[in-house]
């Protein structure tokens, strides 16, 4: 009978989650997705010839891979090792010249595959090839940041205590400005997105002026406590925590800041020392990346500034503020930390250098 049923495969112990998991990944290869359906299906008792007709192969296909699973389990379903001819060029030299500059004569900051590939006299197929073996990739660069603060570590461990145990019956704040926003006019209407293209716009623009974003984020349920001003001097930041003070009467509050020059102004730390109530923190010399807020801040960038179109800084203001309402009510804790400052301070790779407090 054409379509009469195989006796079903058994599977090993084990093996149906395993199978299941190569089904679904993403990121597994097509082909061995495609061999675990094979034996999934076999597994079911489905008939080799319906197998075929599901997975889109022949009934031959069905067979090998019904065979290779009962000999050598989940590893028979692997390419096997194919033998072709040796390799001529080593690899490891290949990846050794482009770990060092290119000679000065090229003119160049970093090797390309063809250019290695004429250097060496050899394939710029060659040389991807190399390149994808060792992982390596001369194309990117990233960027990193050492702090030179003195008091890193005690201002790390100060920081990321009050995320994992903020003190009780306060409230904690990350607070900062996004300067220069720029109110940005496109020079025609952006083109909506449609099946198969993206939202488009102009590449050029007309600029209306510049705007400040303080804000302040709490920690605890996502709040975000914000004020639009032209300028980012210490007088619009301490109006702004004036601002945050009001927000937050009869409150304990421990604001986390970072260490711009504006934060640390006579005026703001007078006015700091004659509200002890308010209690601020600073994040270490080139460590801002520990505010959260700075994290709302490529939210807001994101979600409501960087494919606007504002006529002026007031309409650019209007939008940020309409961001900010509906952050507000539909807030929750949208941050969580998890690493300790143990964990951060080893990763740093820095000897301890101090624990004094601010």
């Amino acid at each position: 009978m054409a379509n009469r049923p195989a006796p079903a495969l058994v599977l090993r112990s084990g093996d149906r989650e395993a199978l299941v998991r190569l089904t679904r990944s993403s990121t597994v290869r097509a082909g061995l997705a495609l061999r675990a359906r094979i034996v999934l299906a076999a597994a079911e008792g489905v008939a080799n010839e319906r197998i075929a007709e599901r997975v889109g192969v022949s009934k031959a296909t069905v067979l090998k891979w019904r065979a290779r699973y009962e000999a050598g389990g989940l590893a028979g379903l692997e390419d096997e090792v194919r033998s072709g001819r040796p390799r001529r060029v080593d690899h490891r030299g290949v990846v050794a010249a482009t770990l060092k500059p290119p000679p000065k004569k090229y003119g160049v900051t970093h090797w390309s595959s063809r250019l290695l590939g004429r250097h060496l006299g050899i394939g710029n197929k060659t040389v991807a090839t190399a390149w994808r073996e060792y992982g390596v990739q001369p194309w990117r660069v990233e960027t990193f940041k050492f702090s030179t603060d003195p008091e890193l570590v005690a201002k790390v461990r100060d920081v990321v205590g009050l995320y994992l145990a903020p003190p009780e019956n306060a409230i904690v704040l990350c607070v900062d400005e996004k300067s220069q926003i720029q109110a940005l006019d496109r020079t025609a209407p952006m083109l909506p997105m449609q099946p198969g293209l993206p939202a488009r716009r102009t590449h050029d623009y007309v600029r209306h002026g510049t705007s400040t974003l303080f804000a302040a984020l709490e920690i605890a349920t996502g709040k975000v406590t914000a004020a639009c001003k032209p300028r980012h001097r210490h007088q619009e930041f301490l109006a702004f925590l004036k601002q945050v003070a009001r927000a937050y009467p009869d409150r304990e509050l421990h604001l986390v800041m970072d260490n711009y020059a504006a934060h640390k102004k006579a005026e703001v730390r007078d006015w700091l020392a004659a509200n002890p109530r308010i209690r601020v923190h600073f994040t270490p010399t080139s460590g801002s990346w520990l505010n959260l807020v700075e994290v709302w801040f490529g939210i807001i960038e994101r979600q409501a500034i960087h494919r606007g179109s504002f006529g002026s800084v007031k309409d650019l203001n209007a939008k940020i503020r309409s961001f900010i309402d509906g952050w507000n009510d539909r807030c929750h804790p949208p941050f969580v930390w998890t690493k300790t400052a143990d964990e951060i301070l080893k990763k740093a790779n820095r000897q301890t250098t101090s624990d004094t407090g601010h």
